[in-house]
């Protein structure tokens, strides 16, 4: 379910992007402030798309999923590090 959400979305964005970027001036060597806007337009719409397909990918889930392991793995060297140091403390005893 969460998935067509950004699917609408992606393609709500892109039909405005189909719909606009025709009419929107953004070809020449000025910077009028029409030009400007337009850029300015297409790009935040661009990044809109992007953030959607990067939550439809899944690319921060993996990324959690990682950090978890390498957390897993640390606790895992401290707790060995540990033991090690009881049976050194036991040893001495």
């Amino acid at each position: 379910m969460k998935g067509i959400k950004n699917i609408v979305f992606i393609g709500l964005t892109l039909g405005m992007l189909i719909y606009a970027v025709p009419k929107l001036k953004t070809t020449g060597l000025d910077w009028s402030l029409e030009s400007v806007f337009g850029i300015g337009w297409i790009a935040f719409a661009l990044l809109v798309v992007a953030a959607h397909l990067h939550q439809l990918l899944g690319v921060e889930e993996e990324t959690k999923r990682e950090l978890l392991k390498v957390k897993r793995m640390k606790r895992w060297k401290m707790e060995q590090a540990l033991q090690g140091r009881r049976k050194l403390l036991q040893v001495k005893k």
